[in-house]
């Protein structure tokens, strides 16, 4: 006869049993009761060691995928870095290559307006043009000019004039040369020379400016040397800001003067 298969026939030939049978298949059912519960855990091992396998290979494929993926990142960041820098050697080219270059704007003048008088703050405007031969050394042209008031000492003062308006123009030309060319900015100084006019007697109610302390009217030799700091917001586009210095002769002395400008510069042209 066969075994019981479960634990269900166990109990059916338990009840059609009498005596020691009874004991006996009491004994088959936790036999086969065992032997289910063998290979349940059998089982259950084996499903176990399969999602436990599953999961190592899981790992190792999405460890070579992110191993590529940082490898693959790293070359496209070679890469961009690669067009980064030849997109920026284009611009400094396109910027730099221009022949002509000409700048406007306005700024402050620190003179002083005669011999023994205290110096006073002017407000400035300027102007310049330069046609470069290369993309380092140009010639530059520059129109400029100042107004304020004199500080005339009280013992000084005729027709109640205290303050009289003062102006000075000036007309120069001399090299630029630009030492250091980016993207976003370049450097640049110049050294000019030529004439200032000076116009000391306008304000002075008819007064000559001499009598009154101040510089002769006239025209004299000047020089003016500055730095031009160029921020590019185009390649044919730039603001500027330019400390500068003047030396004047008027009243056959030496005056220095200093001030700054600040306006835009546009670029034009093309070098050959």
């Amino acid at each position: 006869m066969d075994e019981p298969d479960g634990l269900s026939d166990v109990l059916i030939r338990t009840l059609q049993n009498s005596g020691g049978t009874h004991h006996q298949v009491q004994l088959h059912g936790i036999k086969n009761e065992g032997t289910c519960r063998g290979k349940f855990l059998m089982s259950g091992f084996r499903a176990s060691m399969q999602w436990i396998a599953a999961g190592v290979l899981a790992a190792v494929v999405a460890g070579g995928a992110v191993s590529a993926g940082a490898q693959s990142t790293r070359r496209e960041r070679r890469e961009t870095n690669a067009n980064r820098k030849a997109r920026i050697a284009r611009t400094i080219q396109d910027t730099y290559s221009h022949r002509y270059e000409v700048f406007g704007g306005g700024g402050y003048l620190r003179w002083r307006s005669g011999p023994d008088l205290k110096r006073n703050n002017e407000i400035t405007w300027a102007t310049s043009a330069t046609y470069f031969l290369n993309e380092k050394l140009g010639i530059t042209g520059l129109a400029s000019g100042a107004f304020g008031n004199a500080k005339v000492p009280n013992v000084l003062v005729l027709n109640g004039d205290y303050n009289p308006q003062i102006n000075e123009y000036f007309f120069m030309g001399g090299p630029t040369y630009r030492f250091r060319m980016r993207e976003k900015y370049a450097l640049s100084a110049f050294v000019t020379g030529g004439e200032a006019w000076g116009i000391f007697s306008g304000g002075s109610k008819g007064v000559p400016s001499t009598i009154i302390g101040m510089w002769p009217d006239g025209a004299r030799p000047a020089v003016n040397v500055g730095a031009n700091l160029d921020y590019n917001l185009y390649p044919n586009l730039a603001f500027r800001v330019t400390p500068t210095w003047y030396g004047t002769t008027f009243g056959n002395t030496f005056q220095s003067n200093v001030g700054f400008n600040a306006g835009i510069v546009y670029r034009f042209g093309r070098l050959k």
